[in-house]
């Protein structure tokens, strides 16, 4: 089983009242992860939305590179990056860009999107969004190999590709495949890539392993990596009242786009827990080390700034995420490995 691998995560939302503008919002983020990267996370991840009107970040490749030049460990990827939206070859570019900026330290997730309103930004149908993954992740993975190519597909058609500079990882950063459904789940085992479940335990996590499986292929070989946010609390507790007032802020946005798409409802089961870890050290390592084992989880990102709150308020957290239970949870998965 790989490495674990622990970190944060930035939507970069900026709320209509939190009294801040966005530059600033910006910059304290660029410090608070300069912080991050001296006491032990290894990444930082992003989201990407488009159109939202608290400014949710809808271009994470330049927020990346503006990291990497503040960091010298932490790994930048993303859960999700939309592919319909980005041109594949365009999106490839960038990767060579950052991949040599950062030293060899960017990923990239992929996901297909579903929020009508996005579509309907960028100009076309929802429906496109199946062949626009697809064919994305086919590009990608051709780009990635550093070679020249052609391709022809219903989406691209595309001639004599080679992408330059090239990556400095060998083969192009690691790539994954983000999923709620059988079809996306059975997309990543097709595609061989890494993974990010999500939704229900039997339309996503399952169907990818019992993928693998029948291919004859290990899921304990593949990362599995996820956002699942952790409140450390200490001696004197901590105000998750005014956390969880954020994290429901947060939430409300994908209801919205849940029942603007139609999906995301009706159908019950066992989800793939992504509720906030709340409690103690030795209650936070508790309950990580016991998730980590049942889902064979590899990476694993908290949200470090909630929409609305400052970095400030975070900082007691992360810094007992980071230098109290992450080493904890390390030690036990080994002496049980």
């Amino acid at each position: 089983m790989p490495d674990l691998h622990v970190g944060v995560c930035y939507d970069f939302r900026n709320p209509p009242d939190s009294g801040r503008t966005d530059r600033q919002l910006y910059a304290q983020i660029m410090e608070q992860v300069r912080w991050l990267d001296q006491i032990g996370a290894n990444l930082v991840w992003f989201t990407e939305h488009h159109f939202v009107e608290d400014g949710y970040l809808p271009s994470w490749t330049p927020v990346a590179g503006a990291m990497a030049a503040v960091t010298e460990n932490v790994r930048f990827g993303t859960d999700i990056c939309l592919l319909p939206f980005n041109h594949p070859v365009r999106l490839a570019e960038d990767l060579a860009v950052l991949d040599n900026l950062s030293g060899g330290r960017v990923e990239v997730g992929v996901g297909m999107g579903y929020a009508p309103h996005e579509f309907r930004g960028f100009g076309f149908p929802v429906s496109r969004r199946v062949s626009l993954m697809d064919e994305g992740i086919e590009v990608l993975q051709r780009c990635f190999t550093g070679e020249k190519f052609s391709y022809k597909g219903k989406r691209y058609q595309l001639n004599d590709v080679l992408i330059t500079p090239g990556y400095v990882q060998e083969g192009g950063p690691p790539l994954w495949i983000a999923s709620m459904s059988e079809a996306g789940a059975t997309r990543a085992a097709r595609y061989d890539t890494h993974f990010l479940p999500q939704g229900l335990k039997k339309r996503s996590f399952d169907p990818w392993k019992q993928a693998l499986e029948d291919s004859g292929r290990d899921p304990r070989d593949y990362r599995v990596g996820i956002i699942r946010s952790i409140l450390v609390t200490g001696p004197d507790g901590a105000d998750w009242s005014v956390i969880r007032a954020a994290e429901r802020y947060r939430m409300a946005l994908y209801a919205r786009f849940f029942e603007e798409s139609g999906e995301g409802f009706g159908e019950k089961g066992e989800p793939v827990p992504q509720t906030w870890i709340v409690g103690d050290v030795q209650h936070c390592v508790d309950e990580l080390v016991g998730f980590i084992k049942r889902f064979g989880i590899t990476d694993i990102v908290t949200m470090a700034l909630p929409p609305g709150l400052d970095t400030e308020q975070m900082a007691p957290s992360l810094e007992r995420l980071f230098r109290d239970v992450v080493p904890q949870v390390r030690e036990r998965l080994a002496a049980t490995a």
